[in-house]
């Protein structure tokens, strides 16, 4: 805001500058030009002495007037109503009336500073209205991320009906929410899955201590009967069971759905969701040099979220990029069984043909990942988006290139 009050103040000055420097030569050209009648009067001056008063004719002139004759009228030789100029001729005094051009020289200069004017009031206005409705809104969202990144996601973003941020504004506190939501599903996790940890430990502990018990008695052997230490035996096996049902608990736990991706199932066209791609990484294929083509397709309506698929393309186009040898990116159409195929197609795939079977598990990462960072969950979170379209997704290589395939519903 202090630069812009710096190009304001500056620009101000600079309109005064004009201002003055316009009137400045307005007045200057005046003097010089502003004074055409004294070429009249010397041409009648010439006349006169060459000849006589009757040979000035009057109606040659444009700002001269009149012409009297100081021996006619001497009481009222300088009385005149108009500006006059008076010349000595052949000895005789002569009074030359006119009209200068001053009015012209002044209306010029209103003309001049109204057109100035008007100008300096739009520049003016236009930078009043940056400042009020631009700048001054932005200042006050300036502080927003920093408050997000330090983890303050209490307070609303203030909407306003402002049209250049008005959209901004509304997905600054969508990703608040978001952000909000996320976190207090985060400590809920945690909170879960203390709480089972604690359990599990406090199941585990009793079957623990009685195989500690009964193995601290068999080794002082304490049971001499073999009958009964065949009864500790299987109650030691059934206590190790008992440990293995919650380790089973446990891992069954890790390996649920740890993500919670909400979906809203629609319609929409195929157009639509390449325009959303296209627009994006054209330009940054182009900056980075990359060949990226879209084939040809036809357009139709598939079922799915678009929001949801533009992010599973990004995912898929993103690890071309990341794992790629950045020569070529091709997205790909085709149908099968009112199904509508999407393929991303990359060069220079590494991946090994053993890790396609798991590139989308969670916190799966190939052995083409050393030395790149990620965590493995782009494409378990494209797959998990796809089901939940009612869709699939699957991966092949073939003759040196890496291509994903998304498989949408058609209306």
């Amino acid at each position: 805001m202090r630069s812009f009050n710096k190009i304001f103040l500056g620009i101000t000055l600079l309109i005064a500058v004009i201002f003055t420097a316009a009137n400045l030569l307005i007045f200057s050209l005046g003097d010089i030009n502003g004074r055409p009648y004294r070429v009249e009067i010397s041409r009648m001056t010439e006349l006169i002495e060459k000849d006589s008063l009757s040979a000035a004719d009057l109606s040659e002139c444009k700002y001269v007037t009149g012409i009297a004759k100081y021996s006619d009228s001497p009481d009222s030789f300088y009385s005149a109503s108009s500006d006059y100029a008076v010349r000595v001729i052949n000895g005789e005094l002569y009074r030359f009336d006119y009209t200068s051009s001053a009015d012209s020289t002044e209306n010029m200069t209103i003309i001049v500073n109204i057109a100035l004017g008007i100008m300096s009031a739009v520049m003016i206005g236009m930078m009043l209205y940056i400042r009020v409705k631009i700048l001054k809104p932005f200042k006050k969202m300036s502080d927003i991320p920093y408050e997000l990144s330090k983890g303050n996601l209490t307070a609303p973003v203030k909407e306003t009906r402002n049209r250049f941020f008005g959209k901004f504004i509304w997905g600054v506190d969508l990703l608040r929410e978001n952000m909000e939501e996320q976190k207090k599903r985060e400590l809920e996790l945690q909170k879960e899955k203390k709480i089972l940890l604690l359990s599990l430990s406090h199941d585990v502990k009793t079957p623990l201590s009685a195989i500690k018990l009964y193995a601290k008695a068999l080794s002082k052997e304490l049971y001499t009967d073999k009958k009964k230490q065949l009864e500790t035996a299987e109650k030691i096996n059934g206590k190790a069971d008992e440990i293995e049902k919650y380790i089973s608990q446990i891992i069954k736990a890790s390996s649920e759905d740890f993500l919670q991706l909400e979906v809203n199932n629609s319609e929409f066209y195929l157009s639509e969701l390449v325009k959303n791609i296209s627009l994006y990484y054209s330009e940054k294929l182009k900056i980075m040099h990359t060949d990226f083509k879209i084939s040809n397709y036809g357009n139709c309506i598939i079922k799915g979220d678009i929001e949801r698929s533009v992010e599973v393309l990004q995912n898929i186009i993103e690890n071309a990029i990341k794992y790629g040898d950045g020569k070529h990116i091709e997205i790909l159409f085709s149908e099968e069984e009112n199904c509508q195929l999407i393929t991303i197609k990359n060069s220079g795939n590494t991946l090994p043909d053993t890790d396609i079977l798991h590139i989308f598990e969670s916190f799966h990462r190939g052995r083409n990942a050393d030395g790149k960072s990620g965590s493995g969950l782009g494409l378990y979170i494209c797959r998990q988006l796809m089901r939940k379209m009612n869709g699939e997704i699957f991966a092949e290589t073939k003759n040196g290139f890496m291509s994903v395939t998304c498989v949408f519903q058609k209306a």
